[in-house]
């Protein structure tokens, strides 16, 4: 009998899914709260932190991850990758959680980004494929309301056990052991999607047609529509996360740089960081974004992001209530902002085909992006001050916002079937050749908003 063998379906299976995300969030955290005691146990440099931050599941370790499984999940389907990447997902953590030198933690570290990396993009492009096209942003809305959980809970752990140094974080990993490997249990009863099924894509031998020849990469690099997409999409999500990874894995040396010292004070308010992202993503985006201009609701998603850091540039002497109010503005903003839609618009703007290898694609690219910076990050902060490198953050948080604001799309409740036909101008899938090619629009049509005038443009046809 098949391990799991009963099937998982409708919200368990979106549930069981978006679990790759507070994997994801929770190695994150798990490397965050343990850095100071890995940096004391094994006595290495800031630079060596740095490197260990850059190839994580926060940057590198990831961005090579998605670049590898985006191809694979879009060619051998997505349940495909949900088989395997949390076994090789386990391999890391454990290591981590019993590494005894520098060169064993990184290679825990390595391996348990390229399963996050893995997993992610295959996570968002299962779920936005099974939704109904009226809720697509709830379904989409419970892989980001995964990932804030992911951070509030690892954030409560490494408060309450801070008293055990270094063993807290060996237990905390030990805990993303056990998490994954129930949700790997779960999984194996995971239906595979049903639009990458009904376009043929499942018997990867069979004679296939179209884009979904195996195109892969070729194919979505090929056409002008998907490359403005990752373009946009990149901007949208590569400077938000920009600031987010940092403020991920190093936000309690930004709190220590701030006055704050206590370790388990800097935890506590990462916890009320990411429980404001869990009720901003549950109460805002997820009861919203399938019902309002998803513009509007970006932009606003965006403001208390920049406004948070704003204040802790401006304000940086001015103590908890600073940091109170920076917790609060940046919890909200985590949870309706960039990432949240960046999810929802990169599962929308591109065709089954080639779904999964644009993410692939895009995760790579930011991740990287990240990594680059997480080198130098401590080093920079510690040699320049909050004040400086707070600028940077927020120079990056509002050009989010800019591309955003401009380049929504206008794919609200719309089958994706439907939204692939706008877009491309003629079928791309299989089971598309039947139906009548819509006129060609722009490789991004823009979704007006009652409070920013875009310019209109040919194909821009109305909002949402």
């Amino acid at each position: 009998m098949k391990i799991g063998a009963k099937k998982t379906t409708g919200w368990k299976a979106t549930i069981s899914v978006a679990m790759s995300n507070y994997i994801e969030a929770g190695s994150i955290i798990a490397i965050a709260t343990s850095l100071g005691f890995w940096q004391d146990e094994f006595g290495i440099s800031n630079f060596a932190v740095g490197l260990l931050a850059a190839l994580s599941a926060n940057a590198f370790g990831a961005a090579i991850g998605a670049a590898i499984g985006g191809p694979l999940c879009d060619r051998y389907g997505r349940k495909a990758i949900y088989t395997y990447d949390l076994i090789v997902y386990m391999v890391g953590v454990l290591l981590a959680a019993f590494a005894m030198n520098f060169g064993m933690l990184m290679i825990a570290f390595v391996v348990t980004g390229i399963a996050v990396g893995a997993g992610v993009p295959a996570s968002w492009t299962y779920i936005a494929e099974q939704a109904p096209s009226g809720a697509r942003a709830k379904h989409v809305g419970t892989a980001q309301l995964a990932w804030s959980v992911g951070p509030l809970v690892g954030f409560a752990l490494a408060a309450a056990l801070a008293p055990l140094g270094l063993l807290g974080s060996r237990i905390i990993f030990l805990h993303l052991f056990v998490v994954a490997a129930v949700v790997w249990w779960i999984r194996q009863g995971l239906v595979e999607s049903k639009i990458w099924k009904d376009e043929g894509r499942e018997n990867v031998d069979a004679p296939q047609t179209s884009a979904s020849g195996g195109e892969g990469l070729r194919g979505l690099f090929s056409k002008k529509v998907n490359i403005t997409a990752l373009l946009v999409l990149i901007g949208i999500y590569g400077f938000w996360n920009t600031v987010a990874g940092q403020a991920g894995i190093f936000m309690p040396r930004v709190y220590e740089t701030a006055g704050l010292e206590s370790e388990v004070q800097q935890n506590l308010l990462q916890v009320l960081v990411w429980g404001m992202t869990v009720l901003a993503t549950y109460f805002v985006f997820m009861r919203l974004a399938d019902h309002m201009s998803q513009r509007l609701l970006f932009a606003l998603g965006a403001i208390p992001g920049i406004f948070a850091w704003g204040v802790l540039v401006l304000f940086t002497d001015g103590g908890m209530t600073t940091l109170l109010i920076f917790a609060i503005c940046w919890g909200i903003s985590s949870g309706v902002g960039a990432q949240a839609f960046y999810s929802l618009w990169a599962s929308e703007l591109f065709a089954t085909p080639y779904r999964a290898s644009a993410q692939g694609i895009m995760f790579f690219v930011v991740r990287t992006a990240t990594g680059l910076l997480s080198y130098f990050f401590p080093t920079l902060l510690a040699a320049t001050g909050l004040a400086w490198v707070g600028l940077i953050l927020m120079i990056c948080l509002t050009a989010s916002l800019i591309v955003g604001v401009v380049w929504a799309p206008n794919t609200r409740g719309k089958e994706l079937k439907d939204i692939e036909i706008e877009r491309y101008g003629e079928p791309i899938s299989p089971e598309l050749t039947t139906t009548t090619p819509a006129t060609r629009h722009d490789p991004v049509r823009h979704e007006p908003s009652p409070t920013v005038h875009v310019p209109a443009s040919a194909g821009n046809t109305g909002g949402n």
